[in-house]
């Protein structure tokens, strides 16, 4: 459902902004698939976690999209991870009601960048996707160490896939009128 976001009211919306100011995240992230068109699934995601449900429930509420869920450790997240989600309710929502800290704001604005890159379907190139990673490394200043595939990985994984498809394909023999692909066999 998309978000009507002058229908929520800006008590609700401030408080909400300002708690993800210190509690929020604007993330991106990658992810190996081999039924993609790049080796690649992009993803972003906005999350919050806090062991008062109540709070992240208001997100929830508010933003009508996401998930809410706990942990072992008894920490609530809510979650936002569904690109529809992303475009439609989650940055207008903070495109109304926005950030006092620079990072924050910078991680934004970054995070908006990259919805803009993949809804203009730059994802699917080499070249979108070294420029994501560009946005990436200077997003959560940089990851911390923390993320699974480096820039190098990715790129070098996109070159060694193309490769091989350009390998695969160039070594197809052409079919002739007899060729096995013709042959019907019966069980």
């Amino acid at each position: 459902m998309k978000l009507d976001v002058k229908s929520i009211p800006a008590n609700i919306g401030y408080y909400l902004a300002g708690f993800t100011d210190g509690e929020g995240s604007f993330n991106l992230s990658f992810r190996k698939r081999k039924d993609y068109q790049m080796p690649w699934k992009i993803s972003l995601c906005f999350n919050v976690s806090q062991r008062d449900k109540v709070i992240l429930a208001l997100f929830k509420k508010h933003l009508k999209c996401g998930t809410l869920r706990t942990r072992e450790d008894g920490v609530w997240y809510y979650e936002v991870n569904n690109f529809t989600a992303i475009c439609g309710n989650v940055i207008p929502f903070f495109n109304r009601f926005g950030f006092l800290s620079a990072k924050k704001k910078r991680d934004f604005a970054k995070f908006k960048e990259v919805a803009l890159l993949i809804e203009g379907k730059n994802h699917l190139s080499k070249d979108g996707i070294a420029r994501i990673l560009k946005i990436r490394e200077t997003m959560n200043d940089g990851g911390c160490g923390r993320r699974k595939y480096s820039h190098e990985d990715v790129l070098n994984y996109t070159d060694l896939r193309k490769s091989s498809e350009t390998t695969r394909q160039a070594h197809t023999e052409p079919k002739t009128a007899m060729s096995c692909d013709d042959i019907v066999r019966s069980l």
